[in-house]
């Protein structure tokens, strides 16, 4: 119900035979940039605010244009950048094709173009997909990065689903070498610091080939050739803190891709004879490339796919492989619910909570509707209806076992016993889009309370309502709009599911959750700490957390667990409710978390809990936690450093 920008999506696409066989083949040149445009409209929910795409001809004659870009902003930047990359084509095309007599007409004939020299044609292609973490956006801020050069092999395009958490660090050891980077941003820095590794490359081939007296293009020829891809990430890898899946194209031709030793971030990839593909999630190269879910190959972590500029393809490992992080939050909430693993994974999160919730309403599953927040909760619903059938079941089975050992059983309590249903229905409509170009507080909340409609008569007055959603974060559009419209169908008792666990602390690995007052679950135990006189509680945190501002980030505790240390989950929830439960609200409203120990069983290959427990993958996230902590005591807004 509350939209979390989240990390960004990547997609990588590398042409393994010449262009005139997609030609012959597929009927067309365009073949790797279609694909390209594919993959990126099936990764649209990762990211909606901008997007870029890169391209890089292999083998082009000096004083032609091999490496293109384009970028936009706004939820249609895909359309926008493809629009315009196919623009550029058919104008190139029209400006180098003949006329031919077709009858009375001329017309202009393009069969012949050299589709070597078109725009955008080539044979390593690369996609970004943003939502701006940082508050930093613009075209700027856009990827694809360009690194030019007049060298082939020392041009480079970056881009990524990351955050750095050790920014300071790479900024110091950037300009230790004499770099002045433009801007303190990581993608910037990264973009510098694998720019000067892929100088020293460069470097270490010029001195080789030079000193057995090759020159000018032999030399250049011979350094694009050996130029070692690995060595440039093996430099830069080691001083990398965060989640991160990094993609890049040398202007050679070479392509890699590279994920974070945890996995936290996701990336997948496919390869055959053809074409090699790369992508942040499974489902979206199966329906690319219409293939099955065992071709699909995750990337492993610390591991690089490496496509050399002669077309072959090596798994090479960069840094070793670490505790298994990878973010369980990607499976409740961000991912494509397509996937084969995440859609039972988000059943099963909706199973284990259906005794809790039984619970919640007193076990009258008879007077009580089951429904959904729409539509990213819809999977683990499923999952919560069948437990609570499973339940139900258990329950006729006594009913019946107890009849017959009191020789009562007939026909017809059999009957009314197997007519015992779970009532389901669509009780929520997503009903108009917020505008936020409307901005006086009561009219804003005015409307926000009209984001959902009901479907009136689907519950019965006297009778419960539990609707589920994958997660409650902030809060503020349960208390503004879900509680109050859905207390209009009258139930006596609401209760609000989380198929998540309580999300107390902020991410720093590329998920826009960076400040504390953001979330519901720490203002609630801000709020206990007040009420039962723990002020102190507060202010020895900050104290803590200050004291530890100027440590290396490997000596750096999360202190902020102190802050809900006092209380069980029980008491945050309650307290949660109280906050978001407007005072007009006839209904009793009940709030019911997943458990962490309940997570963890649906989703046993993705462990990365910080969300949840504050037990952050890298010694960054301590030190961000921490910085988040400070920034709200002081009353900063952002927790970035």
């Amino acid at each position: 119900m509350e939209l979390i920008k989240h990390e960004c999506g990547v997609a990588m696409i590398r042409l393994l035979k010449p262009l005139s066989y997609y030609k012959e083949k597929y009927g067309t040149e365009l073949y790797g940039l279609n694909k390209l445009y594919l993959i990126m409209e099936k990764e649209h929910n990762r990211g909606q605010e901008a997007a870029g795409i890169g391209c890089v001809k292999l083998n082009a004659m000096p004083g032609e244009e091999y490496i293109f870009r384009e970028r936009a902003q706004g939820s249609d930047a895909i359309t926008k950048i493809f629009e315009t990359a196919n623009r550029q084509i058919e104008e190139f095309r029209i400006e180098n094709s003949k006329l031919k007599k077709n009858g009375e007409e001329a017309c202009i004939d393009t069969s012949d173009v050299d589709a070597s020299r078109e725009p955008f044609v080539g044979n390593v292609y690369m996609g970004h997909l943003r939502y701006s973490t940082t508050g930093r956006s613009g075209l700027n801020y856009t990827h694809p990065f360009l690194r030019r050069n007049n060298w082939a092999s020392r041009n480079m395009l970056l881009c990524g689903n990351f955050n750095m958490t050790n920014v300071d660090e790479i900024f110091g050891q950037i300009t230790a070498t004499g770099q002045h980077p433009r801007l303190y941003a990581d993608t910037f820095l990264l973009l510098e610091q694998l720019g000067h590794a892929l100088d020293m490359e460069n470097e270490r081939l010029y001195d080789h080939y030079h000193g057995i007296g090759q020159r000018g293009l032999e030399l250049a020829e011979s350094i694009a050739r050996d130029l070692d891809t690995g060595n440039v990430l093996k430099r830069c890898a080691p001083t990398w803190d965060g989640g991160y899946v990094i993609c890049g194209i040398v202007g050679n031709g070479d392509m890699y891709a590279m994920r974070d030793p945890h996995g936290i971030r996701p990336a997948f990839y496919y390869r055959d004879d053809e074409i090699v593909v790369v992508a942040s999630e499974r489902p979206v190269i199966q329906t690319a490339m219409n293939v099955q879910i065992d071709d699909v190959k995750e990337l492993m972590p610390g591991e690089a796919i490496i496509v050399d500029r002669d077309g072959s393809v090596k798994m090479q490992r960069i840094l070793p492989e670490e505790r298994n992080e990878r973010c369980s939050f990607e499976r409740i909430y961000f991912s494509r619910g397509s996937d084969r693993d995440i859609y039972e994974e988000r059943k099963r999160l909706g199973a284990l909570l259906a005794r809790p919730v039984i619970d919640a309403v007193g076990g009258n599953i008879d007077h009580t509707v089951f429904s959904f927040i729409p539509n990213t909760a819809e999977v683990a619903f499923y999952g919560l209806v069948q437990g609570v059938e499973d339940l139900l079941i258990n329950d006729k089975i006594s009913k019946i076992q107890e009849l017959s050992a009191r020789g009562r059983l007939t026909d017809t309590n059999i009957a009314e016993i197997l007519a015992r249903r779970v009532r389901r229905e669509k009780v929520a409509i997503k009903d108009i889009k917020l505008r936020t170009f409307i901005s006086e507080g009561g009219t804003r909340e005015d409307l926000a309370a009209h984001v959902y409609d009901i479907t009136y008569g689907s519950v019965n007055p006297g009778d419960n309502l539990v609707v589920i959603d994958d997660s409650i974060v902030r809060g503020t559009t349960l208390g503004q709009s879900i509680i109050r419209i859905l207390d209009r169908l009258s139930p006596r008792r609401l209760v609000i599911v989380s198929s998540s666990p309580q999300v107390r602390y902020p991410d720093c690995y590329g998920i826009d959750m960076s400040r504390m007052s953001e979330f519901i679950a720490f203002r609630a135990a801000v709020a206990l700490l007040e009420e039962r006189g723990m002020r102190d509680v507060i202010e020895r945190v900050y104290n803590l957390c200050k004291a530890q501002e100027h440590l290396p980030k490997e000596e750096i505790r999360n202190y902020v667990k102190e802050i809900y240390a006092p209380f069980s989950d029980e008491e945050i929830s309650a307290k949660i409710v109280e906050m978001v439960t407007p005072p007009d609200v006839r209904a009793e409203v009940r709030i019911v978390y997943q458990t962490i120990e309940g997570m963890h069983e649906a989703i046993p290959g993705h462990p990365g809990d910080w969300y949840f427990t504050g037990n952050y993958p890298t010694p960054g996230g301590n030190r961000l936690v921490n910085k988040a902590f400070i920034n709200y005591y002081e009353g900063r807004p952002d927790s970035r450093s």
